[in-house]
């Protein structure tokens, strides 16, 4: 599992599926295993980024552009590249994110006429380059998933649930267009069945060259 070290972990999908739990319960094994873990949350984690987080999520804020709102996960992307994940990196730390550009490709593909290209080109300038070593994508149901939410519902969360079955299926076509990057995990079992998969993944990327 050292090779595992300065390995960038991405932890992603629909609301609801458990990637916070999963990335938690991976930090645990690795620290176990004596690996040195940073966990950070998109948008999140920096001072400049968890005020951007409470400007997207605030159900107040119901006039928010799409490009707006992409503009701002990135900006918040780039504070946590520079302040939290290239430093871990350096260091040889694994990091672990909940939530990052595969969500904007997802939530934010297509509004007001956003492009795939149009999502990548700025979150190039975001990452310096630093692209994730591997990608989990937690999928299961929609109206499944939804219902796992129990608290008060943020602003991304409140759109309808046709909004959110094709943000499901921008996740699906992530990963089926890019699978050396990309994979895709049943999310719609119990939390231990999930680590399970999440765990042969990682150690596969454990025994892969070198990142990306």
């Amino acid at each position: 599992m050292t090779r595992l070290r300065g390995k960038f972990i991405v932890f992603d999908g629909g609301e609801g599926c458990g990637k916070s739990t999963q990335a938690r319960m991976l930090a645990e094994k690795l620290a176990a295993a004596r690996l040195s873990v940073v966990l950070v949350r998109d948008p999140g984690t920096t001072h400049i980024g968890e005020q951007v987080r409470e400007i997207l999520l605030n159900p107040l804020h119901v006039e928010m552009n799409m490009r707006c709102e992409m503009l701002l996960y990135m900006a918040a992307r780039a504070q946590m590249m520079s302040e939290s994940i290239l430093p871990a990196l350096a260091d040889g730390k694994v990091v672990l994110c909940d939530r990052f550009v595969s969500s904007t490709l997802a939530y934010q593909l297509g509004g007001d006429g956003l492009t795939e290209h149009d999502i990548r080109a700025v979150a190039e300038i975001a990452l310096r380059g630093r692209w994730p070593d591997l990608t989990v994508v937690f999928d299961m149901p929609v109206e499944r998933s939804i219902a796992r939410v129990k608290r008060v519902k943020d602003r991304i969360e409140q759109r309808p649930p046709e909004y959110h079955e094709q943000v499901r299926q921008n996740y699906l076509r992530q990963a089926r267009s890019d699978p050396r990057w990309y994979r895709l995990v049943d999310a719609d079992r119990s939390p231990e069945d999930v680590h399970e998969d999440v765990w042969k993944l990682v150690s596969s990327l454990a025994s892969e060259g070198e990142a990306r």
